[in-house]
């Protein structure tokens, strides 16, 4: 009996060891999780995006008059509207009377390819020079590439934003926000404090292209949420510029239904827009 009760201790001090190494491994997976989820999460978050200090307000139907950019129908103001209200605000940090220049917005994919890349640097820099304010919504792609190489001329530009002026989205241009609403000028249809959904970002596509007196699209799929912008374009009656390489890739069915439209043209000179929005000419 004294042998049976000695072997029943030692099966329950090595079944305790058992479950005490299981549970000290499953710990240590565990907390090998979480380091690395918080690694991740901190390499999302990126940069420390500091609000502006200075939120002001106007109603874009003020803004359009005050800059003589009045839509092709009064009444397509209205769509940008929330029901209920008699104007569609918009929020803005930095300098309002950039607007007072030529304005010519280059949106596109988030997925930029090399070429494309290219394309929207060149012209970017080139409108840049030309004294014309580069518009674009700060998003991933054609559009940080449209913001950093307009800076990078030595010219201007403006961010039409799908989140309120609080926020940074993506997260990696947070530095680049604040330099636009620093030296440039930052602009949402959204109050500090509204929920972001991604019905915000059309309603950020037609302010743009309102805004602008011409909008040029450098690459963008058949399911694009450019195509969105090249729409207001075209109700609004403002210049919409497709780029050639767009028009010629048979894989594409969109650009064909757009430039049936009188103000819609093929882009294969940064001068054309130049001339369309009525500056002079002046790359050769």
């Amino acid at each position: 009996m004294a042998r049976g009760l000695a072997e029943k201790l030692k099966w329950n001090e090595n079944a305790t060891r058992s479950r005490y190494r299981i549970d000290l491994h499953a710990r240590n997976i565990h907390g090998m999780k979480t380091q690395a989820a918080g690694s991740l999460n901190r390499t999302r978050r990126g940069p420390t995006y500091v609000r502006p200090e200075h939120i002001r307000t106007a109603t874009l139907q003020a803004v359009l008059h005050q800059f003589g950019r009045t839509a092709n129908d009064l009444g397509q103001t209205d769509l940008l509207r929330t029901y209920g209200e008699r104007d569609t605000f918009i929020y803005y940090a930095g300098n309002l009377n950039l607007l007072s220049r030529p304005t010519v917005s280059i949106v596109g994919t988030r997925q930029i390819s090399a070429e494309g890349t290219r394309r929207a640097k060149k012209l970017a820099i080139q409108l840049g020079e030309a004294g014309v304010l580069v518009m674009s919504g700060l998003a991933k792609g054609v559009d940080t590439v449209a913001h950093t190489n307009a800076i990078a001329s030595g010219g201007s530009t403006a961010a039409v934003i799908g989140t309120p002026l609080d926020k940074a989205y993506p997260s990696e241009n947070a530095e680049l926000q604040v330099d636009i609403y620093s030296h440039h000028l930052l602009i949402s249809p959204f109050n500090v404090g509204e929920q972001v959904y991604k019905s915000n970002f059309p309603a950020r596509n037609k302010v743009m292209a309102v805004l602008s007196d011409a909008t040029v699209i450098v690459e963008a799929s058949d399911t694009s949420g450019t195509l969105h912008q090249a729409a207001e374009c075209q109700r609004n009656n403002r210049w919409l510029f497709i780029m050639k390489s767009v028009v010629d890739d048979p894989t594409l069915t969109w650009p064909a239904k757009f430039l049936k439209h009188p103000k819609t043209r093929v882009l294969t000179d940064t001068n054309e827009i130049l001339e369309a929005i009525g500056r002079l000419p002046r790359f050769s």
